[in-house]
């Protein structure tokens, strides 16, 4: 394949936005098709990136007091139905095994849509006082949900995940931990994704079946289309009555417990290909990058360059970094390295090394530079700071510049058709209304937002009745 057709291969996003992105995961080689129908094979390249958004935010949830565990893959099918809410919301999704081995199952196990059933049996036989609260645990796993239809990162029969199912004493506890969840979440997107998102409550809708309120994280992909990146769950003491968890409470008599329950998933890797992603491929922000710096040697057969290059690795020794030393030309090396996002590339050639520079070239703005290779290390790391920073910032910059506020219905309906993004509109708090205005535009409840939710009307935008909430409306994944 020549370095041209390598680049060509993928389609313009402004051409067809939804073949840009599968070009991109198939030819950056983050996933492939594998033959269980809507389930898909994680790559190398694709892999490395959920580990180490396992990794950072694994850090962040232990430094809350967050536990890992692990639960089991089935879950039985009476269990699952003593939370009547909860099995409506999945009944839909969910897989059944029906047969062990040769033999009929006396009952039907469900493969785990989510794990909140498994969990409250657990807590109904390990909380039995005060002194045992509260239990804040987690666990990384994959999780099926019966999709009808599928896409890679974005929705798929199987998918990988992290879930936190946690028990309070008090309903005030187990408010504080969904929020700081959240907060943990819009954190780790800000901070190591480069991704800014809306925080909010989802309306009653749109909140977790069982659950008495969900908080959500939106994020704006760069075709104005929402992607719920995160969500966060006060169950209240519901599950607890269900399942029959109690506690001795300090007043010496029985309580139920309050719990919480939280989830992240691979569909954020959809979303850096979604927020970052430019005609070339993948833009990755360093702190997430499998690969931070690609050195690649000019004319690598010459004595003394292929030494450089390692040399320049050594030293970078603490990022990760490696050198292309691959019997292909310079060309097709630039090519791949933007093709995978790698957030910095390193040339150097005979040339450089008689000056003593080498070639800087950043993946999201294409500049380059030459430095003095003895200044390369404080040059690098300094540079992959502002990288990180600037990704987020122009990430930032096309979120608030493409939400839209709309005071009547027909206003809201042209901002949804004509311009991509998010519209901020009132809402009277009736489902009939949501339901209309999704049958006429496909535009969803993302959130009633946290932050600038004063009220631009006092009338709903879709029934002209006196309105309760600012709602953020748009088109979702």
């Amino acid at each position: 394949m020549s370095d041209k057709k390598m680049v060509e291969s993928i389609t313009s996003m402004d051409e067809d936005f939804a073949q840009w992105y599968t070009d991109i995961v198939k030819r950056a080689e983050l996933m492939d098709y594998s033959s269980v129908k809507g389930c898909m094979i994680f790559l190398p390249a694709g892999y490395a990136l959920w580990e180490n958004i396992q990794s950072l935010l694994d850090k962040r949830f232990k430094a809350t007091g967050v536990e890992n565990v692990y639960m089991p893959l089935f879950i039985p099918e009476s269990l699952l139905q003593k939370e009547k809410d909860h099995v409506e919301g999945f009944a839909p999704e969910v897989a059944w095994v029906t047969e062990g081995g040769q033999e009929k199952l006396e009952e039907r196990l469900c493969v785990r849509p989510t794990s909140e059933t498994l969990f409250c049996d657990l807590y109904s036989n390990i909380v039995h006082s005060y002194r045992d609260l509260p239990k804040v645990f987690n666990q990384w796993c994959s999780v099926v949900r019966w999709e009808k239809t599928t896409r890679p990162f974005l929705r798929s029969r199987e998918f990988l995940w992290q879930e936190g199912h946690t028990v309070h004493e008090t309903a005030e506890e187990a408010e504080e931990r969904t929020v700081q969840m959240l907060n943990v979440y819009a954190d780790f997107l800000r901070e190591d994704l480069a991704i800014p998102t809306i925080k909010g409550q989802k309306t009653e809708k749109e909140r977790f079946a069982g659950a008495v309120a969900t908080y959500t994280i939106e994020a704006m992909m760069h075709d104005g289309k929402a992607l719920q990146s995160g969500t966060s769950h006060n169950f209240g003491d519901g599950f607890a009555k269900a399942y029959g968890i109690e506690f001795t409470g300090r007043d010496n008599k029985l309580h139920n417990p309050h719990q919480t329950s939280w989830g992240l998933s691979t569909r954020l890797i959809g979303a850096l290909i979604m927020v970052h992603g430019d005609n070339e491929g993948l833009v990755l922000p360093p702190h997430i990058a499998p690969t931070q710096v690609v050195i690649v040697p000019i004319q690598q057969k010459k004595e003394g360059v292929l030494d450089a290059c390692r040399g320049l690795a050594d030293r970078l020794s603490d990022l990760r970094v490696k050198v292309d030393d691959t019997d292909r030309s310079p060309g097709f090396k630039f090519a791949e390295q933007e093709m995978r996002g790698f957030p910095l590339r390193i040339e150097i050639g005979p040339r450089d090394i008689e000056n003593g520079e080498c070639v800087v070239v950043r993946r999201d703005t294409h500049e380059k530079t030459t430095i003095k290779l003895d200044q390369a290390e404080s040059y690098v790391k300094e540079l992959l700071g502002r990288i990180q920073q600037d990704m987020y910032d122009r990430a930032k910059k096309h979120l608030d510049s493409s939400i839209y506020d709309a005071k009547s219905y027909d206003e809201f309906k042209t901002l949804i058709d004509e311009k991509p993004g998010f519209v901020r509109a009132m809402w009277c708090g009736e489902q009939d209304c949501e339901d209309q205005i999704k049958a006429d535009t496909t535009a969803t409840s993302r959130c009633m937002p946290f932050e600038n939710n004063e009220p631009i009307s006092d009338k709903c935008v879709c029934c002209g009745k006196p309105a309760k909430h600012l709602v953020i409306w748009g088109k979702a994944y």
